[in-house]
C-alpha cells in the first residue's frame, strides 16, 4: 500500500471503531482512536500475516498489551479480511466473539488473549523466546499505552527482553499523554518514555504515530536492529479525527450516544472525502503527465 491508501484504510477503521462503541453503548474509543494508524500499518504493511490462515507457524505476532483498545484491533482485523466488517456492532453483545478485550480462543487473527495492564509485554517477550528457541523467522509486536507503562510488570519483562537480546521483539508505546484519570504526567509519570527503554538496553525510536510517512521509517529502522530489542515512542493523539474527542480523557473509555455518534462519524466522512480528493488530484496530475509524454 502507498501512503495514501494507508491513510484512507485508517480512517474506515477508525470509522468501524466508532461505529463499535456506539453500538456496544461501552467501551474505549480514544486509544483506539489515537493507535488507528499503527494498526493499519502493522496489518496491511508490516506484517507477515493471512487471514485465510490465521494460525500459520511463520506469521508473525501480535500482542494487544492494551487490550481495553480491542476495537482498534477488532476494525483492522475486520478491514483486513479475519471476519466481516458487519460483525463489529455485535461488539460486547451478549454472545458476541467479540469480547472486551482480546480472545485468542474465539476471534480469527487475535494471537493473545489480554488482561490485566502489564500483562501483554510479558507474552510477547515470552513468544520473543520461543522464536529464538526454534529459530523461527518471524517477529513479535506489542503495543503499550504510555499510562500502562506505569505497571512494574513492563519493566520487569524489559529488562528480560533487553537480557535474551530479543531483536525479533519490537515494543510500541502509544503515548498520548492521557490515560482514564487524566494526563500521564499529572497521575504518575513515566516520562523521559525514551530513557527509561534505553537504561533497559532498547534500541529507541521517537515518532508521530499518526503520521505514516514516520511509522513506517521507524518499522523499517527496527529491522535492521541487530542483538537488542526495539521500543517505537509515537507520540500520538488520543480521539484522533474525531473533533469532541481529540485530547480528551474523559473519551478514554465511554462510548458515543446517538448525537456525537453522527457527529464523530461525519467528522470522519470529511476526513475520507479529503483523502479521496487528494487522490482524485493525483490521478489527474498523472493523466496530465502522461499526456505531456505523448505530445
Amino acid at each position: 500500500m502507498n501512503k495514501l491508501e494507508l491513510m484512507k484504510t485508517a480512517n474506515e477503521v477508525r470509522k468501524g471503531i466508532v461505529t463499535a462503541v456506539h453500538s456496544a453503548k461501552a467501551g474505549h474509543p480514544g486509544g483506539s482512536l489515537s493507535a488507528a494508524d499503527i494498526f493499519t500499518y502493522l496489518y496491511f504493511e508490516e506484517m507477515n500475516i493471512d487471514p485465510k490462515e490465521p494460525k500459520k507457524a511463520d506469521r508473525d505476532r501480535f500482542v494487544l498489551s492494551k487490550g481495553h483498545t480491542a476495537p482498534g484491533l477488532y476494525s483492522v482485523l475486520a478491514q483486513r479480511g479475519y471476519f466481516p466488517v458487519e460483525d463489529l456492532k455485535t461488539l460486547r453483545h451478549t454472545g458476541s466473539y467479540l469480547q472486551g478485550h482480546p480472545d485468542m480462543k474465539h476471534i480469527p487473527g487475535v494471537d493473545m488473549s489480554s488482561g490485566s495492564l502489564g500483562q501483554g509485554i510479558s507474552a510477547a517477550v515470552g513468544m520473543a523466546i520461543a522464536g529464538k528457541l526454534d529459530n523461527a523467522d518471524y517477529r513479535v509486536y506489542t503495543l503499550l499505552g504510555d499510562g500502562e507503562i506505569q505497571e512494574g510488570q513492563v519493566w520487569e519483562a524489559a529488562m528480560l527482553a533487553a537480557h535474551k537480546k530479543l531483536d525479533n521483539l519490537v515494543v510500541i508505546v502509544d503515548n498520548n499523554n492521557l490515560q482514564i484519570d487524566g494526563a500521564i504526567d499529572e497521575v504518575n509519570s513515566p516520562y523521559p518514555i525514551d530513557k527509561k527503554f534505553e537504561a533497559f538496553n532498547f534500541h529507541v525510536i521517537n515518532i508521530d504515530g499518526n503520521d505514516f510517512d514516520q511509522i513506517d521509517a521507524a518499522f523499517k529502522e527496527a529491522k535492521t536492529v541487530k542483538g537488542c530489542p526495539t521500543a517505537i515512542i509515537a507520540k500520538t493523539i488520543k480521539g484522533k479525527d474525531v473533533s469532541f474527542m481529540e485530547n480528551q480523557a474523559g473519551w478514554h473509555g465511554k462510548a458515543p450516544n446517538d448525537e456525537e455518534y453522527a457527529v464523530a462519524m461525519a467528522d470522519l466522512e470529511k476526513v475520507g472525502e479529503a483523502l479521496c480528493q487528494n487522490s482524485n488530484k493525483r490521478q489527474l496530475r498523472k493523466c496530465f503527465s502522461r499526456t505531456r509524454n505523448c505530445t
